[in-house]
């Protein structure tokens, strides 16, 4: 009786495996019939993780009551000691969220003597700062508001502004349990800065998919980026903003330029360390067409002569005219959208 069992099932098994495989071959023939589908005529999305540069997302999760409170937060001059000066004052997002000035400056003073960096896309940065002092941003908020040269003031005196505008305490209170206080103010300014990337550039578009987005010119240029090297310290999500990398690998840069400051010393003034003496955080190049000038000296006055110094000192190369003029046009594909609007001026 068993073993008239096991047989039906071994008989049963062979079966079923037999009608798979006639199901199988049946299918492919009815597939091998169909007529091709038509082309399409719109970009389908492919797979860029081969690439060394990643698309910004095109939408973040954030809370929109914080994020419009943190940019009015962001935009208010009582969060300075005088009433005079506002994060925007230095973070201009009409100037590529910069100030387009060689070195940040506020009244008459100089504030750090760098290049002010854009806020845009701050978040996605592995370190805050030309020498990466802060871990991120809402680490960041601390130095412009006790900074005298900036906002020169304290949390707790600007707590103490915030709470005489019923408009500030109402709101505060709807999103924080705990109301206004310096943990919930800082968390509305560091929301809403994380809502200032800039998603679905010309060049995050081609990642996707859309090979037509950038001009022959462009992809050359984006060709040589990757062949040259440039990507060995500008890629990711923010091409840039990830690691250390000494300005002057192929040749010295300041020796060259001379007149050497502290702020050339770069992470060195963050670590004392002398293997970090004029290694800086490498920036970001999204919507660096909008950002000059460049370097944290503010040296390079447009895009082509960064490039130019660039290929000299970290590459090594003496990159032509139409070298400098196609990596150019590439980087200028990099410039983003703002709330659905286009960057580009």
């Amino acid at each position: 009786m068993f073993q008239n069992r096991q047989v039906t099932r071994w008989i049963l098994l062979a079966a079923l495996l037999l009608l798979s495989a006639l199901s199988a071959i049946l299918l492919q023939q009815a597939q091998s019939l169909r007529p091709a589908p038509p082309a399409l005529s719109t970009p389908v999305e492919t797979s860029y993780s081969t690439e060394p540069i990643l698309p910004i997302p095109l939408e973040i999760p954030l809370d929109n009551n914080k994020v419009a409170l943190g940019e009015r937060l962001f935009q208010d001059t009582r969060l300075s000691s005088n009433n005079q000066t506002s994060c925007y004052s230095c973070h201009n997002l009409a100037a590529g969220g910069a100030d387009r000035r060689r070195h940040l400056r506020t009244g008459q003073q100089d504030y750090g003597m760098t290049n002010t960096l854009t806020v845009f896309n701050a978040s996605f940065n592995y370190k805050i700062g030309w020498d990466g002092r802060f871990a991120s941003v809402l680490d960041h908020l601390d130095d412009p508001v006790n900074n005298p040269s900036a906002l020169g003031s304290t949390w707790e005196e600007i707590v103490a502004r915030l709470a005489q505008v019923p408009e500030y305490k109402q709101s505060f209170r709807q999103m924080y349990p705990d109301g206004l206080n310096v943990t919930t103010l800082k968390d509305a300014l560091t929301v809403y800065q994380e809502s200032l990337y800039t998603p679905n550039s010309r060049f995050d578009q081609f990642l996707r998919g859309n090979k037509a987005a950038l001009t022959a010119t462009e992809q050359a240029g984006y060709d040589l980026f990757k062949s040259y090297g440039c990507v060995s310290c500008h890629q990711g999500v923010n091409v840039g903003g990830n690691l250390f990398q000494r300005f002057g690998v192929m040749g010295d840069y300041f020796a060259d330029r001379g007149d050497i400051t502290p702020a050339d010393l770069g992470r060195f003034n963050a670590t004392q360390d002398e293997a970090d003496r004029h290694v800086f955080r490498v920036p970001s190049l999204r919507n660096v067409a909008l950002t000059a000038p460049y370097f944290h000296d503010g040296s390079a006055q447009t895009l082509e002569q960064a490039i130019t110094i660039m290929g000299t000192y970290q590459l090594g190369r003496s990159l032509s005219e139409t070298e400098v003029d196609q990596i150019a046009q590439f980087l200028r594909s990099l410039t983003g959208e703002y709330q659905g609007k286009s960057l580009e001026e």
